[in-house]
């Protein structure tokens, strides 16, 4: 057994354990303890119970923790610091002991071997075999080709990696450079690095939070922790301990690692330093957070792995075939076996696919989202799932007043946000305020008793102060209260303080005197004898009130009350002026409410098949209100974060099937949902703006980070960023993700019928014992030109109609369905039937083998032209004007490849150098008419799978 114990105050190594606990403990009989749902084992040689600085937590005899449920004193004590602050000595031998208080460096991949990993790709080493290959044949044209597509990818891969390490090393900077420390006695200023266990800090506004602090003394204190923690509005602080189940969010008396002071000053004690602060802890998880590959590379990476086999196990078996059954010889096959490999390798794909994702990048730019890294452009269309924060992406993060109550009823009030634009309704009809006394009145107060200043810059209207206070001033501007005051003088004033929940000002005017008082209503309504109603002062009807109270509440609203008090000439406000004899003016219902758009916005998501989940740091009762405004969840059913720890990984999995919305979240929660969607097959889509976003971010399919208001690790750790902090915003890209995956789709159901085409005419031509029809050399030109040409025309196709009004893709799905793969083979047989057709027609009546392979690779390029028009709508009809005439890029390609062709059928040098011979105009006629068959075939083909497709949804319906 062995008792914990603790160290004096002067001690020179400082062991900060706690000695205060009445019962010794056997740590051999703990395996392990909690800390945010993450276990952390007890090393069974420790002899003593540690004080845990992460998150400021200590384990003690029963398993609760001291930081932040533990009064200040024992605190104090456990950490061996007095009133005094440390000395020098006790300074340095903590820094010794626990080091300096920054984050550890990320650890990096060198240049060369991340250089080298962005060739660890199926598809590249197809791109490298078919360079070996042309390189081979002497076409040292294509090989330089083929290997400058690689060569680009590889950049561009480089470059972007390391989006880890950034995110890393913005959380870094979020700690702060210098701070205000206690040491023997005296202040002193200095390297936040320096500080160490047991410190205190002195806190003023404006400051960050250098380390996580114990909070001992303070003034008015207010923390922004939306940051790490999605609380919509800063933290009134207090230093009476909480309760030990408490969330990070209701730990009142703590203040927390690179949060702001917004108002108030403080003093505390440090109780985690370094990574042991609750943002390095979230630095820790984001390094093990695995990062998943898209679910475009995952597809490419297995289609890849199957071309590559399928093509060398043809391959073989057509030597095999050549030499044993047919006679040739090892070198000839083995010539015919590079042209088969040169024809079914892809090698412009890659390539395209860079350039269709490029492409949907500067699209999506256009509509304030940038894309960080170019495979998300596709796997944001392909999700199936959206985890949205609340505050600032569905709503604006902006306090808003939506309602006044006075004696007369409840005023509705129109608008969002600071912008002072809203009108005001009673009972649903229109209400002019300057008419409405009652609510002229409570507008006046609520300007009065006021220290925010809202200025308008270029389009957006500015808040410096409290955000609630910022709601009563855009309040009063709809009113059209004058914001000098209405002619009144403030002459003094009690700030605002947790202990008293109020804030008052004393005022004058030509002839009066009046105090203006506002706060928790429960304060407001124990100091008011009498309320303000339509002809004069009247009994306060406590009954009323509360009721409105309890509404508004029950709606996530927060709620203020306002009072005034007529006094006698007074110079200063003082504790005696605040007894009593107030009237009561009315009460504010506040929130910070849905974008107007994004309602619009998860509408639209969800009419594609988008499921919508809220996770937020924010309450309950909240969450579950601006949920059912914007139409996520149903109003009733919200899991909090300390439902969600009490769930094992197999009920997370039943509930987010069954759940919407989650409040007060955690880094940990956000992570958990996130792999559970992910478990039930989901593709995830995750939004934030805070540090505490960054490993969900990473971890999610798509992380989306918000530009204007986030934070630098929540970009850092995101793939897409949004410009404009707009739910709507996600939606626009939902579209364009969509769109670029039918492109790539059609980009690969364009390619392979090519290649598809050329290698079952090599292959026909070995069976049926004839020449080869096309060389390899000139195989290897038919994918250069169309590819650059044709394929490139389809990356810039517009969006399909019903592109956003589809079921999601099944994640599980292969690239290429069942009947697109049947449609790759059905053009490939085409294909090979006219090319080969063509061939013999010309041999039979020619002889010349010259003449014969021009006509051959004209006819493969003609049918790949018409095919491109077939191929610009999977299912429907291109047979319209805007199916021929609808994309003019592809009417340039057309045209360019036309000239293409031209100079490689009749320029002497091309003639040389590719073996090809003039044609006249019949074989250019039968060439022609060959192409135009085939795009009149697969449009039948798509009118039988249309006709098929609508019968089998008849039945279903009937």
């Amino acid at each position: 057994m062995i008792e914990i114990r603790g160290f004096s105050p002067g001690a020179a190594a400082p062991d900060p354990f706690c000695d205060s606990y009445p019962h010794p403990i056997d740590l051999r009989q703990i395996k392990f303890f909690t800390i945010f749902g993450a276990k952390l084992r007890l090393p069974k040689e420790k002899s003593h119970a540690p004080f845990s600085p992460v998150c400021g937590r200590s384990l003690n005899t029963n398993g609760s923790f001291i930081s932040h449920a533990t009064a200040v004193a024992e605190v104090m004590r456990c950490l061996g610091v007095d009133a005094e602050g440390l000395s020098s000595t006790e300074v340095e031998a903590r820094l010794r002991q626990y080091g300096r208080n920054r984050l550890p460096d990320a650890q990096h991949k060198g240049p060369l071997l991340r250089f080298a990993q962005q060739f660890d790709n199926v598809l590249i080493y197809a791109l490298l075999v078919a360079a070996i290959i042309t390189g081979v044949l002497g076409h040292w044209v294509d090989t330089s080709v083929i290997v400058g597509v690689v060569v680009i990818n590889a950049i561009v891969g480089f470059i972007q990696e390391g989006k880890a390490e950034s995110a890393l090393a913005a959380i870094q900077s979020m700690l702060a450079p210098l701070a205000s420390v206690k040491r023997e006695g005296q202040r002193v200023r200095i390297n936040a690095e320096m500080l160490v266990l047991g410190d205190l800090v002195l806190l003023e506004s404006g400051d960050r939070v250098p380390a996580d602090l114990r909070l001992i003394e303070l003034r008015n204190l207010q923390i922004d922790e939306s940051a790490l923690t999605g609380e919509s509005v800063p933290v009134a602080k207090t230093p009476e301990n909480v309760a030990p189940t408490a969330e990070i969010g209701d730990r009142k008396c703590l203040a927390y690692c690179g949060t702001v002071v917004t108002y108030g000053q403080g003093l505390g004690v440090v109780i985690a330093t370094g990574e042991q602060t609750e943002i390095g802890r979230i630095g820790r998880m984001l390094r093990e957070v695995e990062e998943l590959s898209t679910p475009l590379l995952r597809k490419i990476a297995v289609f890849g792995r199957w071309l590559a086999v399928a093509t060398f196990v043809v391959a073989l078996l057509t030597v095999l075939f050549g030499h044993f059954l047919r006679g040739h010889s090892w070198e000839e096959m083995f010539l015919v076996a590079v042209g088969l490999a040169v024809a079914a390798i892809p090698e412009g794909l890659p390539a395209l696919m860079t350039i269709t994702l490029a492409i949907g990048v500067q699209r999506m730019a256009k509509r304030n989202t940038i894309v960080r890294r170019l495979p998300a452009v596709e796997s944001l269309g392909s999700v199936t799932v959206i985890c949205t924060d609340k505050t600032g992406t569905l709503t604006k993060n902006e306090m808003t007043v939506q309602r006044v109550i006075t004696t007369e009823g409840v005023y509705e009030v129109g608008g969002s946000g600071y912008a002072p634009h809203g009108d005001f309704s009673y009972e649903g009809e229109p209400v002019t305020p300057l008419e409405t006394p009652l609510l002229f009145d409570v507008a006046r107060a609520g300007l009065l008793c006021n220290d925010a200043v809202l200025r308008k810059s270029g389009d957006h209207w500015e808040l410096q102060g409290d955000p609630t206070e910022g709601a009563l001033l855009t309040l009063s501007h709809k009113v059209g209260v004058d914001p000098h005051r209405h002619g009144t003088e403030r002459t003094d004033s009690i700030p605002f303080e947790s202990q008293n929940r109020y804030m008052a000002t004393l005022h004058r005017d030509e002839s009066h005197h009046f105090i203006v008082v506002k706060g928790a209503p429960e304060t407001i309504l124990s100091m008011s004898d009498t309320q303000r109603g339509p002809e004069g002062d009247e009994t306060l009807d406590h009954a009323y009130w509360t009721a409105h109270i309890e509404a508004c509440g029950a709606m996530g609203m927060r709620v203020l009350a306002v009072a005034l008090k007529p006094v006698e000439r007074l110079k200063a406000l003082h504790s005696d002026h605040m007894q009593g004899g107030y009237v009561l003016l009315g009460l504010y219902g506040i929130i910070d409410p849905p974008r107007e758009e994004a309602i619009a916005s998860v509408a639209r998501c969800r009419a594609a098949g988008i499921r919508i989940k809220m996770i937020t740091g924010d309450h309950a009762l909240t969450a579950r209100n601006i949920g059912l405004q914007l139409g996520i969840g149903d109003g009733c059913m919200a899991l909090t974060g300390a439902e969600l720890e009490a769930l094992d990984d197999d009920a997370l999995r039943q509930a987010v099937r069954d759940v919407d919305v989650f409040a007060r979240a955690s880094p940990e929660h956000k992570l958990r949902l996130v792999k559970a969607l992910q478990a039930n097959g989901e593709i995830v889509a995750m939004t934030g703006d805070g540090v505490n976003d960054a490993p969900a971010l990473k971890r999610a399919d798509v992380g989306v980070a918000m530009g204007r208001k986030g934070t630098d690790a929540a970009r850092q750790a995101s793939e897409i960023v949004l410009t404009d902090d707009n739910f709507k915003s996600i939606t626009a890209a939902v579209e364009e993700g969509r769109t670029t995956f039918d492109n790539i789709t059609k980009a690969i159901l364009f390619t392979l019928p090519t290649n598809g085409g050329e290698a079952g005419v090599l292959i026909a031509a070995l069976l049926g014992g004839m020449v080869m029809p096309i060389t390899a050399v000139q195989i290897l030109w038919v994918n250069m030109v169309t590819e650059i040409t044709l394929g490139l025309s389809l990356a810039v196709e517009p969006a399909e109609r019903d592109v956003m009004s589809r079921q999601p893709r099944d994640p599980r799905a292969p690239i290429l369905s069942a009947l697109l793969s049947w449609r790759v083979l059905f053009v490939s047989l085409l294909l090979i039937a006219g090319t080969l057709g063509l061939f013999m027609w010309e041999m039979t009546q020619h002889g010349d083998v010259a003449m014969s392979r021009t006509v051959a690779v004209n006819a493969l390029v003609m049918g790949e032209i018409f095919y491109l028009w077939n191929s610009r709508y999977t299912y429907d009809s291109v047979l319209n004007r805007r199916g021929l005439f609808g994309n003019r890029f592809v009417l340039y390609a057309i045209g360019t490849l036309l000239v293409f062709q031209a100079l490689f059928t009749y320029a002497p040098f091309m003639q040389k150098l590719f073996g090809t011979a003039d044609i006249d105009a019949a074989q250019w006629l039968r060439i022609v008419g060959f192409g135009v068959a085939l795009m009149l075939l697969v449009e039948i083909e798509k009118a039988l799978l249309r006709h098929r497709h609508a019968h089998r949804g008849h039945k279903a319906k009937v």
